[in-house]
């Protein structure tokens, strides 16, 4: 054995002092956030790691991890978690977290800034998009050189809904878990009652469309512990909640498959103006009735991008006093 070997066996022995617990395996999970600029991701991420630290902004892609026990004396389960910082200038490097060897176990959570709806659809269209297509890649290849595992991550994502749902036929789950996280909603509870009611109706229509759970957060540590509720569903296998809140006037929260298209209703516009927009799609009809009242901003995220270089959380002296020598 190596020096590696030994040390491994030896950890390993410290951590499951019984022979039973050999028998436990431990659960591997990833989480990929994503979301708007500032948008409250790190704060989220902090709060389900019950850390007690300032949040940053993310640069780039930062990662983390968490640890939990599901028992006394058993080995500690472990979560992955990945931030994709810069909203959606960097898309591109969606690929390095998601990849063929952890699809199987791999959730995305979207968090949305509330108080910004004219960036919502944009920032929430591009994201999905982008991971859509690269999961869809891996599934593809998946399919290729272990069909049975592409079918049974496909097979999941309908179970959230069962067979009798009446939008069963309606809707296109997201290829892997996805929870949508609204924050920021201290700001968007001060919106006018309509505006609130339309971003709502939006989120709750695209949540379910795409099998995926929904939530509203602030910083309050209320509504962060039932945001906690379902990514420690995804982080750890905790149970599920079964709590529903569909009020408009109140924080939603409503876990993937507890909704339906009758209980939220035609878009927030009149027949005539339905009648005169040319949609395919449900997804598409939404869209074009979310951007007349909130028209989207032509914002380009690249252009506000900070010099990582000039931060000082990554100031390393020698190497800086050699980039100024060479600059001079």
């Amino acid at each position: 054995d190596t020096l590696w070997d030994l040390a491994i066996a030896e950890v390993e022995k410290k951590e499951n002092p019984d022979e039973d617990s050999k028998h436990v395996e431990v659960s591997e999970k990833s989480i990929l956030f994503m979301g708007n600029k500032n948008g409250g991701k790190t704060t989220v991420i902090l709060r389900c790691l019950e850390r007690e630290e300032v949040p940053k902004p993310a640069l780039a892609l930062e990662y983390t991890f968490g640890r939990r026990a599901r028992r006394h004396n058993t080995p500690k389960d472990i979560a992955h978690f990945w931030e994709l910082g810069g909203g959606t200038s960097l898309l591109e490097l969606i690929r390095i977290p998601i990849t063929g060897n952890n699809i199987t176990s791999f959730a995305v959570v979207l968090v949305l800034d509330l108080s910004k709806p004219n960036e919502l659809w944009t920032t929430m269209e591009k994201l999905l998009q982008v991971t859509r297509n690269h999961v869809n890649k891996i599934l593809t290849k998946l399919q290729k050189t272990s069909p049975e595992v592409a079918t049974e991550i496909k097979q999941r994502m309908w179970n959230n809904l069962h067979r009798d749902h009446p939008d069963y036929e309606l809707v296109d789950p997201f290829p892997i878990p996805l929870v949508i996280i609204g924050s920021k909603y201290d700001i968007f509870n001060e919106f006018d009652s309509e505006m609130r009611k339309i971003i709502s109706k939006t989120l709750r229509f695209v949540s379910h469309y795409y099998g995926a759970s929904l939530v509203f957060t602030s910083k309050s540590e209320a509504l962060l512990l039932k945001a906690r509720v379902l990514i420690n569903h995804l982080a750890f296998g905790y149970d599920k909640s079964k709590s529903v809140s569909v009020d408009h006037s109140k924080p939603l929260f409503i876990p993937a498959g507890l909704d339906s298209l009758s209980q939220i209703g035609p878009p927030p516009a009149s027949d005539s103006d339905i009648g005169k927009m040319h949609a395919n799609t449900p997804l598409e009809l939404w869209k074009k009735v979310f951007e007349k009242t909130f028209p989207p901003k032509s914002f380009c995220d690249l252009q506000d991008a900070k010099d990582p270089s000039q931060d000082s959380r990554y100031a390393e002296y020698e190497v800086d006093v050699m980039r100024a020598q060479k600059k001079q």
